[in-house]
């Protein structure tokens, strides 16, 4: 009789390894969810060697296509760690996810081989100085103007939309920088009062009624997301086999310098939830699943947001953290029902009909889909 064939920790045919080169950091935004735990600054540059990666990834992930995240605290603060992996393994695809304060300093090889990179903005200059210090943001545009002749792939703006003034006018700005915007919702409490989730709706109805008015592509990518899972609700669960949306369950592996893994880069301060090691070699499937205590079943959003923020469902309601709930998990749900809502006004079936076919291909395809949440 033959053995029974072992199942793979990883659903699907991809993994993206969320790599820390460090946890070390640059910057103090007032907000950063890393920082919970005292996880910022808790290690230096990554501490394994790149044959252990490959020993693990020989033993694990053999047969599956594979992109890498690189992350931090900062991770532009090991830059040789990144070159030397890049060299290693020219066939797998890569993203960054800076702060862009170093952007400067990345090889021109390094640059033409990035798939995307996520630049870490908390609006307009106002805002991102309010939360990341004086000229941070002229001295990130600036280094994009450097770089971008040299970069092989995409720009995405990544928007930690918190302050109650951050408007549509602001966020709309940011599309002559960037190729594409995406925003997530802060993950922290003081950001929700009623004024606050006012603006937000506002501003919210805003984009929205540009992006259906806009003679071709508006691309923020949380709009993207939902008109595809409206209109093509499939990909919605083709992407992670059916699981939920967010990859934290299904085939992201966050990689800390010292070879621990975790599901969540936002909960590596949780040791019950460790997933893996690289130096001891072993992996098993993600501790982060649907619970019964997570009220998604019911929800009107599950068809489109598919569960999006595992991170958020766990805090607020496997452990039971009622403040973080009230005050974060329930607001933002309440946002992304509110945005379907806007969205299913408008129509998307018909808007889609009506786009051309490279509009179409954006909307079921694009790539940047893979790098982020998509529900914010």
């Amino acid at each position: 009789m033959n053995a029974p064939e072992l199942r793979s920790p990883i659903v699907g045919n991809r993994v993206e390894l969320n790599i820390f080169t460090t946890l070390t950091c640059n910057l103090k935004c007032s907000y950063c969810s890393i920082a919970v735990g005292d996880v910022v600054g808790s290690q230096g540059k990554a501490e394994y060697s790149l044959d252990t990666l490959d020993a693990f990834v020989a033993t694990h992930l053999a047969d599956k296509e594979i992109y890498v995240t690189f992350y931090g605290g900062e991770p532009t603060l090991n830059i040789p760690f990144i070159v030397g992996l890049m060299e290693r393994h020219p066939t797998w695809r890569y993203q960054l996810q800076t702060n862009g304060t170093l952007l400067h300093r990345l090889p021109d090889a390094v640059l033409a081989k990035l798939s995307n990179v996520l630049v870490s903005v908390d609006g307009a200059e106002h805002t991102t100085d309010h939360y990341r210090g004086r000229g941070v943001y002229r001295k990130v545009t600036s280094n994009i103007e450097k770089v971008r002749p040299k970069l092989g792939g995409k720009l995405t703006a990544r928007v930690t939309w918190g302050h109650e003034d951050i408007s549509f006018e602001e966020l709309d700005s940011l599309l002559p920088t960037f190729d594409y915007v995406y925003w997530q919702f802060a993950q922290a409490e003081g950001f929700y009062d009623a004024e606050n989730m006012r603006r937000k709706k506002a501003a919210l109805t805003q984009l929205i009624d540009k992006f259906f008015a806009t003679d071709g592509l508006y691309p923020f990518i949380p709009l993207m997301g939902t008109v595809r899972n409206k209109v093509l609700p499939s990909r919605a669960r083709e992407a992670c086999s059916g699981h939920t949306q967010c990859r934290s369950s299904t085939h992201i592996l966050n990689i800390l310098p010292d070879g621990r893994i975790f599901p969540c880069p936002d909960l590596t301060h949780l040791p019950e939830l460790q997933s893996g090691d690289l130096n001891a070699n072993w992996l098993k499937a993600s501790p982060l699943q649907p619970a019964p205590e997570m009220p998604c079943e019911g929800c009107e959003a599950l068809s489109f947001c598919r569960r999006n923020c595992m991170k958020n469902l766990y805090v607020g309601y496997v452990l039971d953290d009622a403040p973080y709930r009230e005050q974060v998990v329930e607001p933002i749900c309440e946002l992304v029902k509110f945005m379907g809502a806007e969205i299913d006004r408008r129509d998307p079936h018909a808007w889609y009909a009506q786009a051309t076919l490279p509009v179409r291909r954006e909307i079921s395809d694009c790539e940047i889909y893979e790098y982020v949440e998509v529900m914010p």
